[in-house]
């Protein structure tokens, strides 16, 4: 066990070191994602500019929403590009130089690659969710940040099984399915509003079907 968990972090520190060789891509890239997903926070203050709740909910409130969700999955998904990129190990014959190696298949996919530029949105999720902590003056407790972990925790889990079973599926149809998509990022942009506004049915399926 040590010594897979030493393994990954051998992995980890090749992919960084590769990427910190072209620094201002990588600032580049960091910021334009920051830019790019912070589009989306502007429709919800564009929401609440027309309305002043939404079920009960105020802009603030979905805005901690908002920012907790992305955190959770800016951390899936720089930490399961591996997975992402399956399908076309597989058709391509990668993957059986993994098949090869006397290790775990699923370490080597999960240290193939830290995707450092998902720090853009893992930015702009943190401070989205500090700005509304503040506005809504939250006293935090020890309980509460422990809780607040557990939940971005448990969020990053529910993505990167999602990327697994993704990657599962090519085995069957030689590539990814795009319908995944709409339970991975389509996830991300559900779970970003509360789900009290959703038809029941919809509200099933992303509270007992999806996770």
């Amino acid at each position: 066990m040590l010594n897979s968990v030493h393994l990954y972090m051998r992995y980890i520190e090749i992919s960084v070191r590769g990427q910190m060789q072209y620094r201002a891509s990588f600032v580049m890239l960091s910021i334009g994602h920051l830019l790019a997903t912070g589009v989306e926070f502007v429709a919800i203050l564009v929401l609440f500019a027309r309305f002043d709740n939404l079920q009960g909910w105020t802009l603030h409130e979905v805005a901690f929403l908002y920012g907790m969700v992305n955190i959770a999955f800016s951390i899936a998904d720089a930490a399961a590009r591996g997975f992402d990129l399956f399908g076309n190990m597989v058709k391509s014959g990668d993957f059986d130089r993994l098949l090869t190696r006397p290790r775990s298949t699923a370490l080597q996919l999960a240290g193939q690659e830290l995707t450092l530029r998902r720090v853009g949105r893992f930015a702009q999720g943190f401070g989205v969710m500090a700005w509304s902590s503040v506005a809504m003056d939250v006293s935090w407790s020890a309980t509460d940040v422990v809780l607040l972990m557990m939940t971005v925790a448990g969020g990053v889990c529910m993505f990167m099984g999602l990327v697994v079973v993704q990657a599962t599926l090519a085995f069957w149809t030689t590539e990814t399915l795009e319908i995944m998509n709409t339970v991975t990022y389509g996830g991300v942009e559900t779970t970003q509003y509360p789900i009290a506004i959703y038809r029941p049915w919809f509200q099933r399926l992303f509270t007992f079907g999806v996770p």
